[in-house]
């Protein structure tokens, strides 16, 4: 295969395609989103090409999971070799090498030079809800505090400190009945209607004015959860200050920090890991995603002292087995080998250059932000900011028709997430493609 742009042969979702979108709503669950009529054959690199044969450039990643593109060489070879040799040994009850590699790796890279322990998982739900386990394990206290507009998965206790919408949560109470929320710093929407930076941060105001006084004691406060960058909420990126403050507050109390890293690790941001650009060293961090290049693979990395429970209290059977830890190796040593994270900064300082171009010749564009590769476009419709939801939704379907894959975040954004491999050609190729969607749209 070797794909040189988007090409469309027949409409999508063309009559192969179709037969498969229905054969699919006869038999799979209907709580699937499905943001594009996507049947996905092959890929390689940035682009993907259908079961119809149209190929698409791809500015998702499969939600920032293909970091390095898809089937990545080395990524490949890793996977191959190993299935050679092992595919599977619980680690339950036994022991195996690429896992203890792998831990040695990672460890390396995470914020922190304190020892580290690491639980593996299967995804980053799960990695969520080990991090709430340790963590209640740890200090044995009873809530937890999560933030507003949070996206953290969808089992049950990750879901409980999920607020990006009501569709997540609706029908599934009681949630855990442990978690407060606090407002998170969307400074584009903020709740308080103040203007950053002459707002002092004055969402910290509610932790430690409300919710500490009168909602949940401190000394009761097991955990602080959040995303270093708000994903699936729109790509919200907070001010230095927000996390500096957040810091002293949880160590002035002996609360555990868990960050969210899910989507932001492994190079998304032009660092390895979002906490860097903030000078955050977590107590637990939650990783998957681009941790496997689409294998089912996560991890909750904690301090030494923190990961303190004892024989049987949390186990999984197929956690990091040895296929999945090969191919998570390979893309940290293939991370380091082509300097992704410098790529993903400079691809990513460019790419944010010609949206804000984008912005001001569109007014229907209100904001552009983000880090490195994992920045948000929020679309309004008029002076008072009002969320443009089908505009956005419009706008994907007509940028999937030219052969463009984008994926919504928040109510009116669209998340832009490239492989990181991805060229300042293909970025203009799929931006000449958004804005040509927006002039018709508009």
């Amino acid at each position: 295969m070797c794909y040189t742009g988007p090409k469309i042969v027949v409409s999508p979702p063309g009559p192969k395609a179709m037969k498969i979108i229905e054969r699919d709503e006869r038999i799979l669950s209907p709580s699937l989103t499905r943001s594009s009529a996507l049947v996905g054959e092959r890929a390689e690199g940035v682009y993907v090409e259908d079961i119809d044969g149209n190929v698409f450039l791809d500015f998702g990643s499969g939600i920032a999971v293909t970091a390095l593109g898809h089937r990545h060489p080395a990524v490949v070879e890793a996977i191959k070799e190993q299935a050679e040799k092992l595919i599977f040994i619980n680690s339950l009850d036994y022991y195996t090498v690429p896992q203890v590699e792998y831990a040695e790796m990672l460890f390396k890279v995470t914020p922190g030079t304190f020892p580290k322990r690491v639980f593996f998982t299967n995804s980053g739900s799960e990695s969520v809800d080990t991090a709430i386990k340790m963590a209640k394990w740890h200090n044995r206290r009873m809530y937890g505090i999560g933030y507003i507009n949070g996206f953290h998965g969808r089992t049950m206790g990750a879901v409980s400190f999920t607020t990006t919408g009501l569709t997540a949560r609706r029908g599934f109470g009681p949630l855990y009945p442990i978690g407060q929320f606090a407002p998170y710093p969307y400074c584009y929407r903020c709740l308080f209607n103040k203007e950053y930076p002459s707002c002092d941060i004055y969402c910290m105001n509610y932790l430690t004015d409300i919710i500490f006084k009168k909602l949940v004691a401190p000394d009761e406060t097991s955990f602080i959860i959040l995303e270093a960058v708000q994903g699936a909420g729109g790509y919200i990126v907070p001010p230095k200050e927000f996390f500096t403050r957040l810091s002293e507050v949880s160590k002035e109390h002996n609360i555990l920090l868990i960050v969210d890293e899910v989507q932001t690790g492994f190079a998304r941001t032009g660092k390895m890991f979002a906490s860097q650009h903030f000078d955050l060293e977590p107590d637990i961090m939650t990783l998957s995603k681009a941790m496997a290049q689409g294998l089912p693979c996560g991890a909750a990395v904690a301090r030494a002292e923190v990961m303190d429970w004892v024989d049987n209290a949390h186990e999984g059977t197929l956690n990091g087995g040895p296929v999945i830890m090969e191919a998570a190796k390979a893309v940290l040593r293939t991370m380091e080998k082509e300097d992704i994270t410098s790529r993903a900064a400079s691809m990513g300082n460019y790419l944010k250059e010609q949206l804000d171009f984008l912005k001001e010749k569109y007014p229907v564009i209100g904001d552009v932000r983000g880090l490195g590769l994992m920045l948000g476009v929020e679309f309004i419709k008029d002076a008072k900011k009002t969320p443009a939801s089908d505009f956005r939704n419009a706008l994907m379907e007509a940028a999937f028709q030219k052969g463009l894959l984008l994926l919504g975040a928040g109510e009116s954004s669209i998340r832009l997430a490239p492989p990181l491999i991805i060229t300042k050609e293909e970025l203009d190729t799929g931006l000449s493609i958004l804005e040509d969607c927006i002039k018709v749209l508009q």
